[in-house]
């Protein structure tokens, strides 16, 4: 606007009914590069971690930074999701990857609240010593959890007992 038509920074403020003060501001907050990038090799090497865990790892190092400022990287596409190799693979079989939208895990919360359970009661349990292992383990933990796991959101009844069968037992895959 001061270019355009040849006017005074006041001139030019005042048209715009900005501030003059605000034009010459001039920030005193250090440069926040090197903590963006601390951040961003934290979330490439833990991608598991949310804002809370990366804010006091961060903390460890002896950054002094607000956890505000740590809660808005995006932390839950973590580089294995978004990788050349993963998209290529669902290209050729196919497959249509549909993410998640960045800081919204809640668009999916059931399958978010499944994982967490299936971590915790099958995968960090137990040990897979052979493929033939792991899928026997892995098939009884699966009729174990529609078939005898009291589960709170239906009432603590087993998912098996909702079906019209009877309480048939749930198929083999």
């Amino acid at each position: 606007m001061r270019r355009e038509w040849a006017v005074s920074i006041r001139r030019a403020c005042g048209a715009l009914r900005f501030d003059t003060s605000s034009y010459h501001y001039k920030s005193r907050r250090p440069e926040q590069a090197g903590l963006e990038r601390r951040i961003r090799e934290i979330c490439e090497t833990r991608v598991r971690y949310g804002y809370r865990r990366v804010h006091v790892l961060l903390e460890r190092e002896g950054w002094a930074v607000n956890i505000k400022k740590t809660y808005r990287i995006r932390v839950d596409q973590g580089s294995e999701f978004i990788s050349r190799d993963m998209d290529l693979w669902a290209y050729q079989k196919g497959v249509t990857l549909d993410f998640s939208r960045p800081g919204k895990p809640t668009d999916n919360a059931f399958i978010e609240a499944f994982n967490g359970r299936f971590r915790a009661e099958c995968l960090n349990t137990h040990w897979f010593l052979s493929l033939a292992d792991a899928r026997k383990k892995l098939e009884d933990w699966r009729r174990n959890y529609n078939e005898e796991r009291p589960h709170g959101a239906i009432g603590n009844n087993t998912p098996i007992s909702l079906t019209k069968s009877g309480g048939a037992t749930s198929p083999s895959p």
